[in-house]
């Protein structure tokens, strides 16, 4: 991402013309996340008054604070509730709302303990998709074979 994106001519150019544009790129590329978020509220006026970006100004906040709880959580295996709502500097109710929200929809891979306050994460193993996928298939594809040779001997 530095290379590709922060340090690109094109981003350099407009780094210091667009508030909090710089804070918002070096600060998630830092893992720095309170000032990360900082960036972010600060950079939604600019978004919001884009007639084009407007209208998708609350799916692009959603899918920024995906990226960025998402990056964290790939650091660890498990990890407390509140040690991750400081290091976002947010509140754990509000944490714990938006994680279940993106664990309930599948798009984070891991469980929240209430009771222990803690969040574990679980990184899905390739092989092991793939196999369940290819039983899966096998099974549609045996009963599709039954029904059809149940329909050839009537």
């Amino acid at each position: 991402m530095g290379k590709d994106v922060i340090d690109s001519p094109e981003v350099l150019q407009v780094l210091d013309k667009i508030p909090f544009l710089r804070e918002f790129l070096t600060q998630l590329y830092a893992c720095n996340y309170v000032s990360w978020f900082k960036g972010v509220v600060g950079l939604m006026p600019k978004v919001r008054s884009d007639r084009y970006m407007t209208v998708h100004a609350n799916f692009f906040l959603r899918e920024l604070r995906f990226t960025a709880y998402n990056q964290f959580l790939r650091s660890y295996r498990t990890v407390t509730l509140v040690s991750m709502a400081k290091a976002f500097g947010v509140t754990p109710a509000f944490l714990d709302a938006e994680l279940s929200d993106f664990i309930s929809a599948g798009r984070l891979s891991a469980k929240i303990d209430a009771v222990n306050g803690v969040i574990e994460t679980s990184r899905p193993d390739r092989k092991n998709a793939d196999y369940q996928q290819i039983l899966r298939r096998g099974d549609n594809l045996l009963n599709r074979l039954q029904k059809l040779s149940k329909v050839i001997t009537l």
